[in-house]
């Protein structure tokens, strides 16, 4: 120990002091010891001790608790900013900066925290027990938590009846809650009394009555499951591809324990022990305790039979990519990077306006945002330019890059190879301008990779009544006549909704954000927002993108 150990934590001396008296334990007796006098422990002790100390006094309290929130709600102001000065560009840069948003979101970390009361010793008449037996004492709280097989509420963990022993034991330890704050109450032990009553013979019923009945502290006598301490919280982020509401859902264990949540919602899962469901917080929630939701395998398998018995979705099965049913997606910040923009693509039913779009986004600023030129096969006719109008190759070359995946779209026309190569698409990003694309919507799964990390908008069109309303307002021409300019048919607007609701069914999992197409000048403004996010937000992709 060096002679800063003064200074140590008296609880960390103590147990150095008590370490050096074991005379046997080799490499793991070695490894604590050394574990003990790192600088680094007492750095944390101290922390959390202080932390401790400040939350017992009324005194100390946190201005706010949300000082994340208010950082991505400043953004969200700055969205507006037309004249841009110094001052702006310097506030933008600082809080885009990883280390000062990990100290906003520390501050926010302990501002949440739960500072639970002080518990009274246990009774002197509970402490000759055997060494199989435990005592544990909890706040009694609100938390609505239940059984495996029914509905009982056990502050923050669920009971059910052992089919083998018919004993009473802990189900499920949910993250977050006061069971799990405890560290002493484990998924398989065996609960013997609740403040001094037998369980003996009882059922969850029983034990929920009891429960209901307490007041203040809960001592509950417990027999350990060796072998199944509680496991360590999970980092796993997930971008959740379908809705969930728990009340529904005639399988969960317990509805009060149930965590809803909508397609698109960031969740956290805290733990996957359990095969059917796990336990999950949405990400930015202030409530620490978690809930439960059905596990990837439980939601793919409801999706399957789904599919195989609802007539609605029977048509869809046929083009469905058999290996991609969306539930959840793993997923992990992307920090915007200066000079790198993510490509910007919209896609869309055909005639719903995404060309037209796309068209107006780089009039705003043409040297900024930038479409690439697409490849043909075809000649070039005597006013087009090689490299300006069209990039000119022979149909061998064209076949031939085709061939080796060179391009994220292609098709053929009037006898002729037309599409847009992977290599223009990385030469704009590594450009530092934004390239914005409007592809087919089969084009999106060679653009969705760790290489591109596009940022996929669908664009989708209003109600059929209003989508007929609008487009003849504005006088808008069929986009399904190359031929000749006329406006859109009857059928091509249904056409239009079916298509998008087709593509939606298809590949709705990779879309990061929506556009109701009413109007183009409302559906540009929301445009614009969305690229100005991607370029200076950190957003939720896809794990494999970060890594």
């Amino acid at each position: 120990m060096d002679s800063s150990a003064e200074h140590w934590d008296p609880a960390l001396t103590r147990l150095l002091a008590s370490l050096k008296e074991v005379q046997s334990g080799g490499e793991d007796v070695a490894f604590l010891s050394e574990l003990l006098q790192s600088k680094q422990l007492h750095a944390l002790v101290q922390v959390h001790n202080k932390i401790v100390a400040k939350g017992k006094d009324d005194k100390f309290y946190p201005i706010l608790s949300n000082a994340m929130q208010v950082t991505l709600e400043v953004f969200e102001l700055l969205h507006e900013v037309v004249t841009v000065s110094k001052e702006y560009g310097e506030l933008l840069s600082l809080l885009q900066k990883p280390h000062f948003q990990a100290i906003l979101c520390t501050h926010d970390a302990v501002a949440q925290k739960d500072y639970y009361p002080h518990l009274p010793d246990i009774p002197p008449e509970l402490d000759d027990e055997e060494e199989t037996v435990k005592i544990v004492q909890l706040v009694k709280s609100d938390e609505p938590l239940g059984g495996a097989q029914s509905a009982e509420p056990i502050v923050g963990a669920t009971i059910k009846t052992d089919e083998e022993t018919g004993k009473i034991v802990i189900a499920r330890v949910m993250h977050g809650g006061a069971a799990d704050r405890s560290g002493l109450i484990h998924a398989g032990d065996e609960v013997i009394e609740v403040n001094g009553i037998s369980v003996e013979n009882k059922t969850p019923a029983d034990v929920l009555s009891i429960l209901q009945s307490s007041e203040g502290t809960i001592t509950f006598k417990l027999v350990p499951s060796f072998g199944k301490g509680g496991s360590r919280e999970s980092k796993v982020r997930v971008r959740a591809l379908f809705n969930y509401n728990s009340s529904e859902d005639p399988y969960i264990p317990c509805k009060e324990a149930g965590l809803d949540f909508k397609k698109g919602d960031v969740l956290h899962i805290v733990s996957q022990d359990d095969a059917y469901w796990w336990q999950a917080r949405r990400e930015g929630d202030r409530v620490m305790r978690a809930g439960l939701i059905p596990s990837r395998a439980l939601q793919e398998g409801r999706i399957i039979h789904e599919r195989q018995t609802d007539p609605q979705t029977l048509e869809e099965n046929d083009d469905f990519d058999r290996e991609i049913i969306p539930t959840y997606e793993e997923v992990a910040r992307l920090y915007p990077r200066p000079g790198m923009v993510r490509p910007i693509v919209l896609v869309g039913a055909p005639g719903v306006g995404r060309n037209e779009l796309r068209r107006r986004l780089i009039a705003t600023d043409p040297e900024k945002y930038v479409t690439p030129i697409p490849f043909t096969s075809r000649p070039p006719k005597a006013s087009e330019q090689n490299g300006k109008d069209y990039m000119f190759v022979s149909r061998e070359k064209m076949e031939q890059d085709i061939g080796y995946g060179k391009f994220i779209e292609h098709g053929e026309y009037k006898g002729n190879l037309y599409g847009t190569s992977e290599e223009s698409v990385e030469s704009i990003i590594n450009s530092g301008r934004v390239c914005v694309l409007s592809p087919h919507w089969q084009a999106l799964k060679m653009l969705r990779t760790p290489r591109l990390r596009p940022y996929i908008v669908f664009i989708r069109p209003p109600p059929l009544e209003r989508l007929v309303e609008t487009r003849t307002a504005a006088n808008a021409r069929s986009s399904f006549d190359k031929e000749s300019s006329r406006a859109f048919t009857e059928n091509e607007f249904s056409e239009m909704v079916r298509s998008s609701n087709r593509i939606n069914f298809l590949y709705g999992y990779m879309f990061d954000d929506e556009i109701v197409n009413e109007d183009l000048a409302g559906a540009l403004s929301q445009l614009l927002k969305v690229v100005w996010r991607v370029q200076s937000e950190p957003l939720w992709v896809p794990a494999s993108w970060v890594q």
